[in-house]
């Protein structure tokens, strides 16, 4: 792994983690979900990179990029969609296969329906797509956004703990709690390794420390509550330029609502929805392989040009005595 740095012309960084040789072109880029950072996924995107080079971003006011990250004023996930094209721009002009979770995967879709030139496929874990209504109003009385700033996600993450005494009482006060409890290892650790920074200045060994969020609160209640986005806009532009998308959705706390996904379907019959049996919103925690799979698949396809007969099944020791072809 490898840590990796971009200047936007915002006048900051944007952070990330990349696999894979460094002289390849970009094959995959990976988008966090709210709240989260690019770390938290590594050992998801790790085994990509014995094939390919795949990265994951820090998005504005997430882990460890710099960009300026103000609450006010934000009304949608706009200014996430075009500091990705614009690292795109930069660093990945020929396109690559877009990936992301939750927030991620719907600023991937946003940046496909702006630049589709930047995209080669989607591979969307439960992206955060609502009603067309719900878009609808937040457009036409944007009054309706404060009710929007009320939903329960905003207000808990308005009072998340902000500070801790060290980075184990941090892996401590998530472990098996709320959200995290049902994610598998490495996760956890990871996403707190550029999650949390010590900000005292004490030495290493002091018994007394001071950890903080590197997301604060109030930047994850306003991204949380900045909902004016127009996800079913960029649906159409990728349909019409037939960009391939596959939707992995949980069985279980998905964003994407019965009727959503109905509709979904019925705008864009290409795509591929695919329900992940045993899984929550927090899909990529819970079932990494079948995102893994995914994103390997696609880039067979999209990047390397295989057909799917090329590609062929993929095969994953799931015990240590036994072997099955998924």
């Amino acid at each position: 792994m490898r840590r990796i740095r971009s200047e936007l012309k915002a006048g900051g960084e944007i952070a990330g983690i990349e696999f894979g040789d460094p002289i390849k072109p970009y094959a995959a880029i990976w988008l966090h979900a709210t709240g989260f950072n690019a770390m938290t996924y590594q050992s998801l995107l790790a085994p990509l990179g014995l094939r390919a080079r795949v990265a994951a971003l820090d998005m504005r006011g997430h882990g460890r990029s710099t960009l300026p990250a103000r609450p006010g004023g934000l009304a949608s996930w706009a200014r996430f969609r075009d500091d990705i094209i614009e690292w795109l721009d930069k660093e990945a002009p020929q396109g690559v296969v877009l990936g992301g979770h939750s927030m991620g995967g719907c600023v991937a879709l946003l940046v496909a329906g702006k630049r589709p030139d930047l995209v080669k496929g989607l591979v969307l874990a439960d992206p955060v797509i609502l009603s067309r209504r719900i878009y609808f109003w937040n457009h036409v009385l944007p009054l309706v956004s404060s009710l929007i700033s009320r939903n329960h996600m905003a207000k808990r993450a308005r009072k998340r703990k902000p500070v801790f005494k060290s980075f184990r009482d941090a892996l401590e006060s998530y472990t098996g709690r709320g959200a995290f409890s049902t994610w598998r290892e490495p996760f956890l650790a990871d996403y707190l390794l550029d999650g949390i920074e010590r900000v005292d200045s004490g030495s290493a060994d002091d018994a007394e420390q001071t950890w903080r969020l590197l997301c604060e609160p109030k930047w994850e209640a306003a991204v949380f509550a900045a909902q004016r986005n127009r996800p079913w806009g960029a649906m159409r532009k990728v349909k019409k330029k037939r960009i391939p998308i596959s939707v992995l959705r949980p069985n279980s706390d998905s964003v994407i609502s019965g009727k959503v996904r109905a509709k979904l379907i019925q705008l864009n019959p290409n795509m591929v929805m695919k329900q992940v049996r045993g899984t929550s919103h927090f899909l990529p925690m819970e079932a990494p392989y079948e995102v893994r799979d995914q994103l390997s698949a696609f880039i067979a396809r999209l990047v390397e040009g295989f057909t799917v007969e090329e590609d062929g099944p993929v095969v994953r020791s799931l015990y240590a005595r036994r072997r099955r072809v998924s």
